[in-house]
């Protein structure tokens, strides 16, 4: 997703335009790729050495730099809505032993109750986790050598960036986050390293950053989200006779699409086997009742690929098959860019996008996929259909897909009646009867949906964003 953010925009092209010189850290394992695919003047490309962090993180302390990190994952105020901090901190009740639950989980509840209440709270968990900055620095010889006079990374030291931006920190260079996903400023919180500027998709992000974990609002820039506004352009689009083409999809009938979500709470499984059913009208176990000829193409989630657990890979096994059972149904998968990154690598945009723009209807859980259909204001539906026994996985936490609509994007996507939820099958067919029989169902709240959630429909937050970096980089006298 940063990946996109920075390079396939005009975050990065307008700071180089703008004189500033800048030095991507990346995956060691993709540098060369993305060197050679973006590189241009002006643009260093250098290793992130993921290697290195994590030997750290598994090696210095493990267990009291867990504990921080899951402090700050979900000791986020409670003046915003914490559903979602709130299913991790049962997630990892349910996933470790009670020895683990007495000793760690139980104690640090007492630690969530402060967090939750006080800001000197989490400000005091920033300032404990600063101890933990490697000595030597992981990154002392880049910061020597190129003297930076800002430091970005797309969280504010949620993940493994968080060395990085400590060690900026201590060397007193200033630091700035940008969120790249949707659902970030609700579902983290707490800054793993000092971080002073920060920028943000929309007022409500804004509102959660604030609220919910103490930033300064005069720090903290609504610029939109750069990653979309290849979408507003259009510049992702393959033709619609070439996109059908690519996966043997049929002109004639609907184009239902269904994008997989949540596998890591859930399995999609019973989203995809009913929509199989659905669209197969020739199959004796057909549910036979769409109001058109449709068909279902699938889009497996990153997480399908993963070695472990095999539960995931098992999933992605049996979506195969249901490909092979019916005649209408299409499967495709995320493009891998290699490194640490796997499916994550955002290689794909001219698939997604073409997906949301021809399909009739994009069925989904709760993705962020969601904000990105109503940009290509495509009828959508979150369907929310539960295995009975979630993933009966003695080690795998499952969390029923109908209690997550009280996370906050989830709330905020049901509360803009933007598209329409599915909690069983008969809920899912008549949904997309719906709008197969009216595509432009829903149109307006979907307008004001993206509206709200990522503020600028331009095509221009890549350049705003750029444009905010400028002005904090002259404000510093570091222009």
């Amino acid at each position: 997703m940063a990946i996109i953010y920075f390079l396939q925009s005009d975050v990065v092209p307008t700071l180089l335009d703008a004189g500033v010189e800048v030095v991507l850290l990346t995956d060691d394992e993709i540098q060369s790729q993305i060197s050679s695919r973006f590189g241009r003047p002006g643009l260093i490309v250098e290793g992130l050495r993921l290697k290195q962090a994590n030997d750290y993180a598994k090696k210095v302390q493990p267990r009291l730099q867990w504990l921080l990190a899951y402090l700050r994952r979900v000791g986020g105020s409670r003046r915003i809505n914490t559903e979602a901090m709130d299913s991790h901190i049962w997630e990892v009740w349910a996933e470790n032993s009670w020895k683990f639950r007495l000793g760690i989980w139980i104690p640090s509840a007492l630690m969530i109750l402060l967090l939750r209440n006080f800001s000197f709270a989490r400000k005091l968990l920033v300032r404990m986790q600063n101890r933990f900055t490697p000595t030597p620095g992981l990154y002392s010889d880049l910061f020597d050598k190129y003297q930076p006079d800002m430091v970005i990374a797309s969280t504010p030291g949620w993940r493994m960036d968080r060395y990085l931006l400590r060690e900026s920190a201590k060397r007193g260079i200033p630091n700035m986050t940008v969120i790249v996903g949707w659902d970030n400023s609700s579902s983290y919180n707490i800054s793993g390293a000092d971080v002073q500027w920060a920028t943000c998709w929309s007022q409500l992000q804004k509102d959660e950053l604030v609220y919910g974990s103490d930033w300064n609002p005069e720090h903290v820039n609504i610029g939109g989200i750069p990653s979309y506004d290849g979408y507003f352009r259009r510049q992702w689009l393959m033709p619609r006779d070439e996109y059908f083409k690519l996966h043997g999809l049929d002109p004639r009938r609907k184009l239902i699409s269904y994008a997989s979500s949540f596998v890591h709470f859930a399995p999609n499984y019973p989203n995809i086997e009913a929509l199989a059913k659905l669209v197969s009208a020739d199959s004796p176990d057909s549910l036979n009742q769409l109001v058109a000829p449709s068909q279902l193409l699938i889009r497996l989630h990153p997480s399908h690929f993963q070695d472990k657990p095999k539960i995931f890979a098992e999933e992605r096994a049996r979506v195969f098959e249901l490909e092979k059972k019916y005649p209408h149904v299409h499967v495709v998968q995320p493009v891998a860019l290699g490194g640490s990154l796997g499916y994550y690598g955002g290689e794909d945009m001219d698939e997604k996008s073409s997906m949301m723009a021809y399909s009739d209807v994009v069925v989904t859980v709760y993705s962020t996929m969601l904000v990105e259909t109503a940009v290509h204001n495509t009828p959508m539906i979150a369907a929310t259909i539960d295995a009975p026994n979630g993933w009966n996985h003695p080690k795998k936490f499952s969390l029923s897909l109908k209690e997550i609509g009280e996370w906050p994007t989830h709330k905020r996507f049901r509360e803009a009646k933007a598209g329409r939820v599915a909690e069983n099958v008969d809920q899912l067919r008549d949904a997309l009867n719906l709008y197969l029989a009216d595509p432009t169902l829903d149109a307006v709240q979907r307008r004001k949906f993206v509206e709200d959630e990522i503020t600028f429909t331009d095509g221009t937050s890549g350049k705003r964003t750029a444009e905010f970096i400028l002005r904090v980089l002259a404000s510093l006298g570091r222009n």
